[in-house]
């Protein structure tokens, strides 16, 4: 018996309705604002060392504002790109409750997906998360898998 008028699952409901909130209720400046410091993925120099919270030391990487200077051409081809990037963030999947559950439960969602496609785009796409400590031998090995069971069943 809890002491709250409230269950975990209530607060893992609220969290996934808020979280897709946050995304379907995006605001267009927000996303210009968000990139002008944050770097473009595909320039972003790929080390080996680390920052001091543990992730990849990427700081010297190319930013969008860098990529897209706004007084090159009046902002059309920032413009272009934050559109794009509004219009994927209004359009994505809600997978809202999946995040907050994953989160809930202490699991790490795992980087790759498996795709199966069909008359070139995708049919089934699977995300898998994992338990920290399963190793990386024993993920691998559970991706391998799940593959091969996808493939023999299309």
């Amino acid at each position: 018996m809890t002491d709250q008028p409230y269950t975990p699952a209530d607060l893992i409901a609220e969290a996934a309705r808020q979280h897709a909130t946050l995304s379907e209720d995006a605001e267009f400046m927000c996303v210009g604002e968000m990139m002008q410091d944050s770097e473009v993925a595909s320039l972003a120099p790929q080390h080996t060392a680390e920052d001091i919270d543990g992730q990849p030391n990427d700081a010297d990487g190319v930013t969008w504002q860098q990529l897209l200077p706004l007084e090159a051409d009046a902002c059309e081809a920032y413009d272009l790109a934050q559109n794009r990037i509004y219009d994927l963030i209004r359009g994505a999947a809600d997978v809202s409750a999946w995040a907050v559950q994953l989160g809930a439960d202490g699991l790490q969602p795992e980087d790759h997906t498996l795709t199966v496609e069909g008359d070139g785009r995708p049919l089934v796409r699977v995300h898998v998360a994992f338990a920290p400590e399963l190793n990386d031998d024993a993920r691998a090995a559970f991706i391998l898998g799940l593959g091969r069971d996808l493939t023999e069943a299309f």
